[in-house]
């Protein structure tokens, strides 16, 4: 569906990659419906703007005929087992997401990064080391900007550089990326997915239409991601940071190393990659060799790991009052990612966990929690699931600060001591207090940047 002058054009959500696509379509001449469950003055202002447009707008339900309509597109957050889609499917309406709207209209190839950790930091250094090379490149998807608002930019020689979701992919159709990228899976969104392989499934989806011109990057240290390669129609280049691969990208014994059949190049020294972390390995290993099967020379590679400084709300640091390190994990949406914030420190801990209930099981975690924690605050929706572990596990020093964000902020700070690292890496999507991570993140960065206003005005007072 190349054309889409005069289309009949349902778009589901009008967050930011839905009203994204519903203005990108009425670029082309679509006839827009924009519906979200959200009343329209919880809208906001981009979307509700986009009524000048010619948009017809209905909020406060997601109930609707579906007669007519030529074209569907989802927004991510919207679960395909809502009623409405149902309907849609029923009366044979193709459902896209905004990802597969961006690739059809996009003139550059894709290299797409999906996994349930890591997404943000290896997307982000993919950019960078493109950028370097020379090369013409737009970052988006699930990180920054939605793909539509860039894709138009990006000539045939450049490149789309594009963090992909699970949700993303369930609506995935023709997408294929010239490169793709898996790099780890551990259980998140089983309230979406249902179980391991529901989520394996989805994540696979990034890989199904490649050819054998396609690449696909994969984990060899996660035995599930391992497997994939079994599927896969394109080439594929492992990664590790435990083996040394015969073929692939790979550290050991503190190097990183470059490996195909015709050689074997000593990248660098693990050490000097800027940001720490075995987990941030990891992520520089999965950059590498995405880059490197493009082609970009490996001495560019290297300058850019030893420079790259890391993403906002992940692992952080905003500041530090009163001998007391704040940092802000609120990236730190699963277990497992915020058991790699957990080891990334030495110093005593002061977590703040809670959030939006994924079904995740927080046992393992708070074990972990127990063992580097000197206190925690729990909050948000699965406060009594956290309070829960804890009482299992026999760990008393816990704190609850319910639906209050800034009540969480100030009981962690009473609980720290100088040397402490007060660390926000809540295991849990933000969604039942926060319209995303970001926002979450942002607040606790405000309410930590107020602690050293407070801090600096208690002095000038003293001074005067």
């Amino acid at each position: 569906m190349g054309n889409m002058h005069n289309k009949n054009i349902l778009v589901i959500g009008a967050g930011l990659s839905g009203a994204a696509a519903a203005d990108f379509l009425l670029e082309l001449g679509a006839q827009i419906t924009i519906i979200d469950n959200k009343p329209l003055q919880k809208w906001s202002e981009s979307a509700l703007a986009l009524a000048e447009h010619g948009a017809k707008l209905q909020g406060g339900s997601l109930f609707l005929n579906v007669a007519g309509f030529d074209l569907a597109i989802i927004s991510p957050g919207v679960p395909l087992s809502v009623p409405l889609v149902q309907s849609l499917q029923a009366a044979q309406v193709p459902i896209w997401g905004e990802l597969e709207l961006a690739f059809v209209y996009s003139r550059a190839p894709f290299v797409a990064i999906t996994g349930t950790n890591g997404k943000t930091t290896t997307t982000s250094l993919v950019g960078e080391i493109f950028k370097a090379a020379g090369h013409e490149v737009f970052v988006g998807g699930n990180i920054g900007l939605p793909l539509v608002q860039g894709v138009g930019g990006v000539s045939a020689d450049g490149f789309v550089v594009a963090e992909i979701s699970s949700f993303q992919l369930e609506t995935a159709h023709t997408f294929k990326p010239k490169v793709a990228a898996i790099l780890n899976l551990t259980p998140d969104h089983l309230d979406r997915h249902k179980d391991m392989a529901g989520y394996a499934l989805a994540k696979a989806r990034i890989f199904m239409n490649q050819t054998a011109d396609d690449v696909l990057v994969l984990n060899y240290d996660d035995p599930v991601v391992r497997e994939m390669k079994a599927n896969a129609a394109g080439k594929v280049m492992y990664f590790s940071r435990k083996e040394a691969l015969e073929e692939g990208v790979f550290s050991v014994n503190g190097q990183i190393f470059l490996k195909n059949g015709k050689q074997c190049i000593n990248l660098m020294s693990a050490s000097d990659i800027y940001i720490k972390g075995g987990h941030n390995l990891e992520n520089a290993l999965a950059a590498a060799a995405i880059a490197w099967s493009l082609g970009i020379e490996p001495s560019v590679i290297a300058r850019v790991l030893t420079t790259f400084t890391g993403v906002a709300h992940r692992l952080e640091k905003v500041a530090e009052v009163d001998g007391v390190t704040y940092v802000n994990d609120s990236k730190g949406t699963n277990p497992a990612s915020t058991e790699k914030a957990i080891l990334a420190y030495d110093e005593p801990l002061i977590m703040i966990l809670g959030g939006y209930d994924k079904k995740s099981d927080f046992l393992e975690l708070t074990r972990l929690v127990a063992s580097k924690a000197r206190g925690v605050v729990i909050l948000g929706e699965t406060q009594e699931k956290w309070r829960a572990c804890f009482d299992e596990i026999g760990y008393s020093n816990v704190l609850e600060a319910g639906q209050d964000f800034a009540a969480a902020v100030a009981k962690a700070r009473l609980l720290a001591q100088p040397g402490d690292v007060v660390l926000l890496s809540p295991a849990c999507a933000s969604w039942d207090m926060f319209d995303n991570f970001e926002q979450r993140g942002d607040l606790f960065k405000s309410l930590v940047k107020g602690y050293l206003e407070e801090k600096a005005n208690v002095a000038k007072k003293e001074q005067t």
